[in-house]
């Protein structure tokens, strides 16, 4: 660079030089002899041309130095907008760069991904987080070989943006999202290991879905959330449908925060029974009573409630109103606890101060957990199922053969109950397998020390066969249906 400077200032001084001296000579010339001799003309004539033509290289070579420069400074400042780990742009540069093409009035048109990586806290977790920064490098070397012209920006810690230019097909955008998924799915050596990666990806295009830079990445965070419910490892395309579910979304979280403050929740107990059909203990089911919408089941506002921190409050509620309840119960009381509620670290120290503030036995709360639970608990989920237990209270499995169950984890993971499902309950009388599945739980917790309940009970047939494998316990419509406190039947059955 300094080569270059030095070549374009001497230019730039000899041609200022040829043509300065040009008219000093012309000038000297005229003033001796009051005529100017003809070759004497021609002369400086071409002096002035070779001063002009070197002002000219010099002129280029400075326009030459500054694109130059002008490169090396756009290099550094990309640079400085790399993330350190995955080399695409920080979220600053790539959303400044996004809003250049996508803005009201542009006629330019770009396909949008918002993508999520799948279990990367798993892989943290269970491999540390060197193999899940290893995974994060892996994904952005990936895309960049299925999308080499892509813009491509880390939104999160797992969530990246990727925005494809002239793009306004759906049907390509989503074959090039299912392109990266395929090629994340070949293993890759991670922490020693090969490992298959997987994300979900949402899809949206401008100025089709969205003329705005905002609308655009809420309507691919639409689809993604979508993807996410159906499962994961999905590539879904925004619908305008999705709108009317996200405002369906909202209006029960605002009426669900409402319910909290209107005291419009109520808890209902269902009792189960021993094998000498006496009650031992009741599980508590949350009941929204809506003043317009009447009774609403939680099936349709807890998972709403898990994606904010409603599910904390609903906890809370429901585990100071149990408590509350148990005196006049008579019986311990099983409260269902989400995934959600357990990913936060101190849930389990909230939940020991509650007991400790309702000062009650802890050994009369039972803490339900769904069965999906052990296979996906990381360490902070692991660490407040083992706190829960050391504050004295159970912990039992909830629906166990729902469909995600594995037999060998019980080995690993401390519990005091489990719950079968009813779908095994309900084919019990007509399917071979399930009662040889359900004889081999009860088989197993004898030998574990833990206490078989069997959910969803219905008729005496079933009750008779569930006491004959081995069950402890019964729940179901068959015994006792949920009931609120006050209308509830405390005696025991006969």
């Amino acid at each position: 660079m300094s080569i270059l400077s030095d070549y374009r200032t001497v230019a730039i001084l000899v041609g200022l030089m040829l043509i300065g001296a040009a008219g000093t000579a012309l000038i000297s010339a005229g003033s001796r002899t009051g005529a100017v001799d003809p070759l004497l003309i021609f002369f400086a004539f071409g002096l002035v041309l070779a001063g002009l033509g070197t002002l000219v290289i010099g002129h280029r070579m400075i326009r030459l130095s500054l694109r130059h420069a002008g490169r090396e400074t756009r290099a550094v400042l990309a640079s400085v907008h790399r993330d350190a780990l995955t080399g695409v742009f920080t979220r600053s540069y790539f959303m400044e760069a996004l809003r250049k093409d996508v803005h009201h009035g542009s006629d330019k048109s770009l396909g949008y991904m918002l993508l999520d990586m799948d279990n990367l806290k798993v892989l943290n977790d269970g491999s540390g987080h060197s193999a899940g920064d290893a995974a994060l490098a892996h994904l952005a070397k990936t895309i960049a070989q299925v999308m080499p012209g892509a813009l491509v920006g880390r939104l999160d810690g797992d969530e990246f943006g990727i925005a494809i230019a002239d793009c306004d097909n759906r049907g390509a955008l989503r074959r090039l999202a299912e392109e990266l998924l395929c090629r994340l799915d070949e293993p890759v050596k991670i922490a020693g290991r090969p490992t298959r990666l997987s994300a979900t990806i949402g899809l949206a295009l401008a100025p089709i879905d969205a003329s705005d830079v905002d609308d655009l990445i809420a309507k691919a965070d639409l689809a993604l959330y979508k993807g996410k419910k159906a499962g994961r490892r999905q590539v879904i395309a925004f619908d305008p449908d999705m709108l009317g579910d996200e405002r369906h979304r909202r209006f029960v979280e605002r009426e669900l925060r409402a319910a909290l403050l209107m005291d419009e929740l109520e808890l209902h107990y269902q009792p189960v029974f021993g094998t000498d059909m006496r009650v031992r203990s009741h599980e508590a089911l949350l009941r929204w009573r809506h003043p317009v919408r009447g009774m609403i089941p939680p099936i349709q506002f807890i998972g709403i409630a898990e994606e904010s921190d409603l599910i904390d409050k609903l906890g809370e509620w429901v585990v100071r109103r149990a408590c509350a309840d148990l005196a006049v119960l008579g019986t311990p009381v099983a409260v269902n606890v989400s995934p959600a509620q357990l990913r936060r670290s101190d849930f389990a120290r909230q939940l020991g101060a509650m007991v400790a503030e309702a000062g009650i036995d802890p050994t009369r709360l039972i803490v339900e957990i769904t069965e999906n639970v052990p296979m996906i608990a990381g360490a902070v989920e692991q660490a407040n199922l083992d706190a829960i237990r050391t504050l004295g209270l159970k912990v039992a499995i909830d629906d166990f053969g729902a469909g995600h169950a594995s037999l060998q984890y019980l080995r690993g993971f401390a519990f005091d109950i489990i719950k079968i499902d009813r779908s095994y309950v309900a084919n019990l009388g007509d399917n071979r397998i399930d009662a040889m599945i359900v004889g081999a739980i009860c088989d197993i917790a004898r030998s574990l020390q833990v206490d078989v309940i069997a959910e969803g009970v219905e008729t005496e047939q079933q009750l008779e066969k569930l006491r004959l494998a081995g069950c402890s316990a019964f729940q179901g419509y068959f015994l006792g249906r949920p009931q609120a406190l006050s209308r509830l039947d405390i005696a025991s059955a006969a």
